[in-house]
């Protein structure tokens, strides 16, 4: 049987179930047949793979964060280090040979805790880890129980299953998947109703849009779970109001495959993310309003909501002249090249008891394109 197969038998599926399949399937799932898929011999580029400078750089934040808690009396010894989505380890990786080098008490203090769905990734990570395994306190598909400190997850919502909606001359409709064909029909769930109202959001007729359910569970999860410390989101979306507009009037699922987007082009009901389920990556932008709305309603503060450019440039104008002096500058240039990700990815940065502190990463500017 393949995933074709399976859907076939399922009859009408949502968009976020044939997402769910396409990308998580135990079997057949794109992320779960393999430990990595990013890359030059992947099918897309992150951060993560222009090389160890991204994790550099989020290791004088993390460093911060500690001492901003130790100055508010923070007692305990270790500290959390938790990354959602952290694929075969290399994002951790390098956040912790930054820290050793750079920050040996920060370093001493970690406990990380790596959460990744693919059991093919997280079986590669102590290999990737090398001689920083010892640092390695859990790697599950969950996120842990409870934990202080920080969490980190780079590129991750944007890869959970959206609902997709088209707004009707009646009403507002569901997309599903049948077979290899996009049928319309009555909402799944009222939530998606319910969802962009509490939004304010007006579609107009014709209007193709995701959204993304999961994400706003995650975040309300991941903040229950977090005593105290800082949660930071790195992806690339918009706040609400942009989302969903004109200017995305056709919807954002996009797909990846040899280093080649397809977006939303081509006929309505066969769009490029429906073709070859399990081979290819499928994405849409992140709605930030909703995800910080979610996070404050339980209990947390946004610190900010920035381009990763300028919290990087925040984060290397923290350095000394020495120590810019060492940094990989065509490195740098790619994470913060405007058009690229330096304006497409967006920091939300959200702190629990740790009040608003001035953060270097915040210290350059805090626009957002």
């Amino acid at each position: 049987m393949t995933l074709l197969d399976e859907l076939h038998e399922r009859g009408p599926v949502t968009v976020a179930t044939f997402m769910e399949l396409a990308l998580y399937h135990p079997e057949f799932g794109y992320y779960a047949r393999s430990d990595q898929r990013s890359g030059r011999a992947g099918d897309f580029f992150t951060s993560v793979d222009v090389g160890p400078l991204f994790g550099e750089l989020l290791e004088i934040q993390f460093a911060e964060f500690l001492a901003t808690l130790q100055a508010s009396g923070f007692k305990r010894q270790t500290f959390d280090l938790v990354e959602a989505g952290a694929g075969n380890g290399r994002l951790a990786g390098d956040i912790l040979r930054a820290a050793k080098r750079r920050h040996p008490d920060f370093y001493s203090a970690v406990r990380l805790h790596l959460v990744e769905a693919s059991a093919a990734a997280r079986a590669a990570q102590l290999a990737t880890l090398g001689d920083l395994a010892d640092r390695l306190t859990s790697s599950s598909p969950d996120l842990p129980e409870s934990f202080e400190g920080v969490l980190i997850a780079n590129e991750l919502l944007d890869a959970m299953p959206v609902h997709q909606v088209v707004m009707r001359e009646d009403g507002l409709r569901e997309v599903y998947v049948t077979g290899c064909r996009l049928d319309e029909g009555p909402l799944s769930t009222p939530a998606l109703a319910a969802h962009l109202e509490r939004l304010g959001v007006t579609l107009e007729p014709g209007w193709r849009v995701e959204i993304n359910l999961r994400a706003v569970d995650w975040i309300r999860e991941a903040a229950r779970r977090l005593r105290r410390g800082f949660i930071v989101i790195v992806d690339y979306g918009h706040e609400a109001h942009a989302l969903y507009s004109a200017s995305h009037s056709a919807g954002t699922l996009t797909t990846y495959a040899g280093h080649r987007s397809h977006g939303v082009e081509g006929p309505a009901d066969v769009p490029a993310w429906l073709h070859q389920p399990g081979e290819q990556d499928i994405t849409a932008h992140v709605d930030f309003t909703s995800v910080r709305a979610a996070a404050e309603a339980e209990g947390l503060t946004t610190i900010a909501l920035l381009d990763q450019t300028y919290f990087l440039l925040g984060l290397y104008a923290s350095l000394s002249a020495d120590e810019q002096s060492t940094i990989n500058h065509a490195q740098f240039k790619s994470l913060v090249m405007p058009g690229g990700l330096g304006s497409t990815h967006k920091v939300l940065i959200l702190g629990k008891g740790v009040g608003k502190p001035s953060l270097c990463g915040c210290s350059f500017s805090t626009r957002l394109t």
